[in-house]
């Protein structure tokens, strides 16, 4: 299996990829403000890729729950110093940008993003065609509803099977409007629309989307879900151990890209859940 993200392919024989995380927002849910002036910005995204982050994955609009709207042209004014800065300190970096937008994905992938991000998964048809005219990767993540309202339902019949099929639609979708096959990858929404108990089947029976055959990203790091199982009731910061044995079950069940906060600790865990995996199918 690949991942192809414009001039950058991934493969996945070895072990997962690792995506940090930096929030250009006032109001994320785990370091809301802490790298929405551009300059820490920056440092943050080279400070994970000296962890070990394979790419970055920029935001410029909180999507924890309860969240609001930003305007597009708000989001380009937090994200563009950033690119703009990330591309002369390390032209090399593989940037993903986490937007609903099209015409804030048109601008990044303009200044060399490769990556979309989208938690819509096309809900503006128009992001289909920004990212097809770009060759660009893809991320189609499963959400029911909007930031402001998806906990507000969080009840199903089968999550797994539900989750699957929205994401096998999708594709579908994002093929139609020119997407290569090889440019997309899924992500069930962990945390996002779901309950706790949605959240861990999700990981449970995370087989069932890799059998889509395309590359599932999962992000459980410092979600509210973990600090319910464990009693916490600290700041997402305190959630590391819990995120990283989320993490570690979601690379032996076949994930092939983590989203994380805390990259150095992540990049030990999965080499360690890669390798038992491998170990799995050679004694099958």
């Amino acid at each position: 299996m690949i991942w192809r993200c414009r001039d950058v392919t991934y493969d996945f024989a070895d072990r997962p990829l690792v995506m940090g995380i930096v929030n250009v927002t006032p109001d994320s849910f785990s370091d809301g403000g802490r790298y929405l002036d551009p300059g820490a910005a920056v440092a943050r995204c080279l400070e994970l890729l000296g962890e070990g982050a394979d790419l970055v994955d920029l935001g410029g609009e909180s999507t924890r729950p309860g969240s609001v709207d930003v305007p597009a042209d708000e989001q380009w004014r937090r994200l563009e110093p950033v690119l703009r800065g990330l591309r002369a300190a390390r032209p090399d970096t593989v940037v993903s940008v986490d937007t609903r937008s099209p015409e804030v994905a048109r601008r990044a992938l303009a200044t060399g993003a490769q990556i979309v991000n989208d938690v819509s998964a096309l809900s503006d048809p128009a992001m289909g065609e920004v990212v097809a005219g770009a060759r660009a990767g893809l991320v189609l993540m499963h959400m029911r509803g909007t930031p402001a309202t998806m906990q507000r339902d969080t009840a199903y019949d089968d999550v797994s099977a539900e989750v699957t099929e929205f994401l096998r639609i999708r594709i579908a979708r994002a093929r139609a409007a020119g997407v290569a096959h090889e440019s997309i990858a899924l992500d069930p929404g962990i945390g996002f629309g779901k309950s706790t108990a949605g959240s861990l089947e999700l990981l449970a029976r995370l087989p069932e989307l890799v059998a889509l055959d395309r590359p599932v990203l999962v992000g459980v790091s410092r979600k509210s879900f973990l600090a319910r199982l464990t009693g916490d009731d600290g700041p997402p910061q305190d959630r590391v151990a819990a995120s990283l044995a989320a993490a570690s079950i979601a690379v032996f069940e076949g994930a092939h890209i983590l989203r994380v906060h805390d990259v150095a600790a992540t990049v030990r865990v999965a080499r360690i859940a890669a390798a038992a995996r491998r170990a799995r199918r050679t004694i099958a």
